[in-house]
């Protein structure tokens, strides 16, 4: 298999790469995660149970209150028109690996789910067939244990555009995530309950955070909005 050209040059770039990743860690503007609650019911009509799992994004960090992050414009959305138990199982720094370990520790069932995952994958080196092994046992798990019958799997960051990363570190991070999304693609093909969702948004400095890193509210609202779509017509 051909060697992209990114790859190939991370071993020149690496003590750049290793001296831009140090300064952005030590520089970074660490947001706290939302406050709010993570559960709750809302909304009139038929009953169903919506599971939201994943990193930092998932959780909703950018936004102030969980009612401004995907949580909340999610359920607002969904809550037009069912009503909605939901559950929110999302930390900071959590990879796909993390984010399987603390599923396999719940009891319940659950109707629908989104996931956001990927960048902490990323960053931490995992290899995209790790990736695509590891978001296959997600799926089953989600699929199988807890019963999701509807899946949302969002793509991967396009991390290249994060202004917070310098280039050229912006520029190897962004292939890898890139590579990583389309492992993810291949992957929700293969389940029937589960729909790839990508989030193509403008270069617009209000879809970001302060920290140049994460969603702000108004980018959580653009893909509530979205991914209650996909969910509805599944």
């Amino acid at each position: 298999m051909p060697v992209a050209p990114d790859q190939l040059l991370r071993v020149p770039l690496l003590p750049v790469l290793a001296v831009q990743g140090l300064s952005v860690r030590r520089n970074a503007q660490l947001l706290p995660e939302p406050i709010g609650p993570r559960e709750g019911r809302d909304g009139r009509g038929p009953r169903l149970r919506l599971l939201i799992a994943g990193d930092s994004s998932a959780a909703g960090v950018g936004a102030g209150t969980q009612a401004q992050a995907l949580s909340g414009h999610l359920v607002s959305r969904l809550a037009s028109h069912y009503t909605i138990e939901w559950q929110l199982e999302a930390t900071t720094g959590h990879t796909t690996q993390d984010t399987i370990d603390r599923l396999r520790g719940l009891s319940g069932q659950f109707d629908m789910a989104l996931t956001a995952l990927g960048v902490n994958d990323v960053t931490r080196g995992v290899t995209c067939k790790r990736f695509v092994d590891r978001q296959t046992q997600l799926l089953e798990v989600l699929t199988g244990p807890l019963g999701v019958k509807r899946l949302v799997v969002t793509s991967v960051p396009q991390m290249n555009r994060f202004p917070a990363l310098p280039q050229p570190l912006a520029w190897v991070l962004g292939h890898q995530a890139r590579r990583l999304d389309q492992g993810l693609r291949q992957v929700a093909a293969s389940f029937q309950q589960a729909q790839h969702l990508t989030l193509d948004l403008p270069d617009d400095p209000a879809l970001i955070a302060p920290d140049g890193y994460h969603p702000s509210p108004k980018t959580y609202a653009i893909w509530a909005k979205k991914a209650a779509r996909l969910l509805r017509q599944a």
